[in-house]
């Protein structure tokens, strides 16, 4: 069973853990450190065994509000999960009938043919006003 040391509070701990479990055991040091140095910050030099409790009690306080934000995640989660499996469930609306305007080919075409001849008059106009 490997030992790691780890420091908390500026405190030195040699600790066994499981093989393999060194990382997760460092990574709980270093948040239980964590709230260690804000007691330290804030009170001082404290007994090893306040400083551990107190340090624990305020991971344990931010965890609980962590738990509490989680259920409210996960119940809302289960809300919106019904709510979707409501919608699938529905039948799909009834298709909507769009009318769409159409212009028949010979308007179309009187139409070009009108554009046609104003730009023809245009370009007479032009060189009546303008003969350069």
């Amino acid at each position: 069973m490997p030992e790691v040391e780890i420091t908390i509070g500026g405190r030195s701990f040699e600790v066994a853990c499981q093989e393999g479990e060194e990382h997760f055991l460092l990574t709980a040091a270093e948040m239980l450190n964590n709230e260690a140095k804000v007691l330290v910050n804030q009170i001082g030099r404290v007994p090893e065994s306040r400083m551990l409790l107190m340090a624990g009690l305020m991971l344990a306080d931010k965890t609980a509000g962590l738990e509490d934000k989680l259920r409210d995640a996960e119940e809302r989660a289960v809300r919106i999960h019904q709510q979707l499996r409501d919608l699938q469930s529905l039948p799909p609306p009834p298709a909507e009938r769009v009318e769409v305007p159409v212009v028949p080919a010979s308007v179309s075409d009187t139409l070009a043919e009108l554009a046609a001849r104003a730009e023809a008059l245009a370009e007479q106009l032009e060189d009546t006003v303008d003969p350069s």
